[in-house]
């Protein structure tokens, strides 16, 4: 018996589709996670920042912010990070935008990162 050449199901069409679906989500990824882990790190570093700050001046405690940004890659402007003191609460905010750069399209991913803690003093 001949055996036919193009059975139902059988194509390859459907073999590409998905490895160009999953080649997209790996570059995505590989661009993404970085950004959002140092993102995290730098939220982390602001609570941490938020548990000690009844001692320390909000304008020293923006300049650390600052830095650990830098540190960690981040493109945060000095201009966009506001740390205050309101009452017996510890206000901070940090807001930055990170261009991710995929072949023809820049994506910016906006970030608005906000502590507020109560201030407990000794």
């Amino acid at each position: 018996m001949a055996r036919k050449l193009s059975q139902a199901g059988d194509s390859k069409v459907g073999c590409i589709l998905w490895s160009l679906l999953l080649l997209v989500a790996g570059m995505i990824a590989w661009k993404a996670i970085p950004v959002k882990m140092a993102s995290s790190e730098l939220y982390d570093f602001m609570v941490e920042q938020a548990k000690w700050g009844a001692t320390t001046p909000p304008e020293a405690i923006a300049k650390g912010i600052v830095e650990k940004a830098r540190e960690l890659g981040l493109p945060l402007d000095p201009k966009n990070v506001k740390v205050g003191r309101y009452g017996d609460k510890l206000r901070m905010r940090a807001t930055y935008t990170v261009p991710l750069e995929f072949p023809g399209k820049t994506y910016h991913w906006d970030f608005d990162l906000q502590v507020e803690r109560t201030i407990f003093q000794f």
